[in-house]
């Protein structure tokens, strides 16, 4: 090729997405969606505060936003019970793991997560040449010890694990997490997602302990607090290795208004406390919906819950595609035996309705296939 050469790495990489988004499927089908269901954003937003929050601050867009992030990084350290050093902010999750393994990875480096777990975790360390090492899932959750052995045989530098996980919405209790850091090698970093977080039971979260260094914890304002757009996600951990996200950091990544929004959401635990029930109502209500069309609902501790549909990935994904053509936007897991389901966001009531009325038909045409 003429012009600029990629690197060996570069070129060696598919050139594709974890997940291909709602616009592009409309776009291809040529008509919205009846119900944006499939992305786990939250439906129901932000506080009406923190879209205040975000108007006031759109007029003054036209400074950078704070590149140390300082006031919203002072109120979660208050709200955590941490040091002001054990907070780091980033452009999501998504943002900040890719900051992580971009620091702690290098080409060959071997890297251990679920088979079938969260993708833009892979697409970061493919991107940056580490050797993925995968485990399955038991009995349709993360299974903390197998990670931990595998971590082991193969000397990981890092270890991936989502409670609770996405995509099955399964979850463990903090004692189990617990025993799975303590039995992790020191040279090994643990990175655990806990991106829903806010809608799992008590009990979920070990503590948070900032003097391990082998333990980093990832948390975002995309989920409970409806503000997936502006993509706000904070990493808590040690402060050695949260000041070394400061050396190749993007730091003026984070937008002014997603600051000021953040900051207002994190305020009004009111809005926190009623978007939770509603998801749960609305987990409930997808549950009796998919036990009226005869299929199993997996119990969830995040906004979504995935439904088994009975047979095998192909009829799944059959299932998913004629939801998509009768405009409910779905998505399902990418990895047997957990492709035999679908995932299903918490909705509204009307995005609830128009999926119940299309689940039936969409089960009899995969089923006539």
């Amino acid at each position: 090729m003429t012009g600029p050469r990629l690197t060996r790495l570069a070129q060696s990489l598919p050139a594709s997405v974890p997940f291909v988004g709602p616009e592009a499927q409309e776009r291809a089908r040529g008509q919205a969606f009846r119900a944006r269901i499939g992305a786990n954003e939250n439906v129901f937003g932000p506080s009406p505060r923190a879209i205040e929050a975000m108007r006031q601050a759109a007029a003054e867009v036209w400074m950078y936003g704070d590149p140390e992030s300082h006031d919203l990084r002072a109120a979660l350290a208050r709200h955590l019970g941490v040091g002001f050093e054990n907070v780091m902010i980033g452009e999501g999750i998504d943002g900040l793991l890719g900051y992580l393994v971009r620091l702690l990875i290098e080409p060959g480096d071997r890297v251990v997560t679920s088979a079938g777990a969260y993708p833009t975790f892979n697409y970061h360390v493919a991107g940056f040449g580490g050797a993925l090492v995968t485990v399955p899932y038991r009995n349709d959750a993360e299974d903390p010890q197998a990670l931990v052995a595998r971590a082991r045989e193969s000397g990981a530098r890092m270890v991936y694990l989502a409670n609770p996980d996405n995509p099955m919405g399964t979850w463990h209790e903090a004692g189990r997490v617990q025993a799975m850091i303590d039995a992790l090698p020191d040279d090994c970093l643990l990175v655990l997602d806990e991106a829903y977080i806010e809608f799992a039971p008590s009990g979920t979260a070990p503590p948070i302990d900032t003097d391990r260094e082998n333990v980093i914890r990832m948390r975002t304002f995309s989920k409970a607090y409806g503000m997936a757009g502006a993509r706000v996600g904070y990493a808590v951990g040690h402060a050695g290795l949260i000041d070394a996200f400061n050396k190749i950091r993007n730091h003026f990544g984070m937008c002014r208004i997603s600051q000021a929004g953040a900051l207002a959401a994190l305020a009004d635990t009111g809005w926190l406390s009623e978007t939770v029930s509603r998801v749960a109502q609305a987990r409930e209500t997808i549950a009796e919906i998919a036990a009226g069309n005869g299929l199993s609902a997996l119990p969830s501790a995040a906004n979504f819950v995935t439904l088994d549909c009975g047979q095998d990935g192909d009829f799944a994904r059959a299932v998913l595609g004629e939801l998509v053509a009768r405009g409910i936007f779905v998505r399902m897991p990418f990895v047997a035996p957990q492709d035999r389901c679908i995932r299903v966001t918490a909705g509204r009531p009307a995005d609830l309705d128009a999926f119940a009325q299309a689940l039936p038909e969409a089960l009899a045409a995969a089923q006539s296939r």
